[in-house]
């Protein structure tokens, strides 16, 4: 049986941490930034992780 293709978009907006979590960046923060407040700009740089939820799926993509 041939090996899992990881998807390609989800290699680029997805990251697994030590202990297996998966890490993801926040949305709104790659354009139209000037009406957004320091605040919520500085609160979008940091990382979040995916729902307990979608985890399984996404890591399905990740061919982990």
């Amino acid at each position: 049986m041939p090996k899992m293709k990881t998807n390609s978009g989800s290699k680029k907006r997805f990251a697994l941490t030590g202990t297996g979590k998966v890490k993801r960046k926040h949305a709104y923060k790659s354009h139209i930034l000037t009406k957004k407040t320091k605040k919520q700009k500085r609160n979008l740089t940091h990382v979040g992780l995916v729902a307990n939820v979608d985890v399984k799926r996404v890591k399905a993509l990740l061919a982990m």
